[in-house]
């Protein structure tokens, strides 16, 4: 999928010049994550589901 028309966000705490963090945007069914330093590299595309689950494990180890 092709995602230039998307509207990216990321972090308040990504830093003064914003390009030490990941973007992350909200498409029909999917969630993008795209590293901020290089834009025009493919995102990564995972489901809802998947992106719910990690964000609510940080830091917790893998099993």
């Amino acid at each position: 999928m092709s995602t230039p028309d998307l509207h990216w966000s990321k972090s308040s705490y990504s830093g003064g010049a914003g390009d030490n963090c990941i973007e992350v945007a909200r498409g029909t069914g999917s969630v993008h994550v795209r590293d901020s330093k290089d834009t025009r590299r493919p995102a990564l595309t995972v489901s809802p589901t998947a992106w719910a689950r990690f964000l609510r494990h940080p830091g917790a180890p893998a099993s």
